[in-house]
């Protein structure tokens, strides 16, 4: 069933988009990293007069936590659908097996 939906993804480059897409936005939630803490700064100073409470003045880059962890999220799930979309498992050659044949060939070649 998988892999129906790996060929269908891959051959109408639905799958692309969609990695695009899910690139796109770990990109722009990783500029939410930096323009959370404004954000919230603005609409602080904002609502000061109004509350009674004092605030916080400054810059709280927690703020931008969430954003940071909504990033690196959709990398990891970009990731993981790239490799399963595009690449294949790997395949284990051991290095022994290729300079066996290697050799063959050069004492057959040599033989000749």
């Amino acid at each position: 069933m998988f892999k129906r939906l790996k060929e269908a993804l891959v051959s109408s480059y639905v799958g692309t988009v969609a990695l695009g897409w899910i690139f796109s936005q770990a990109i722009l939630h990783f500029v939410y990293v930096f323009s959370a803490p404004i954000t919230s700064w603005i609409a602080r100073d904002e609502y000061r007069g109004i509350i009674a409470q004092s605030t916080v003045k400054g810059f709280m880059f927690r703020d931008g936590l969430p954003e940071l962890v909504r990033s690196i999220a959709l990398l990891i799930i970009g990731y993981l659908f790239l490799r399963w979309l595009y690449f294949g498992p790997v395949e284990q050659k051991s290095d022994m097996d290729d300079a066996t044949k290697a050799s063959q060939s050069a004492t057959g070649a040599q033989l000749a």
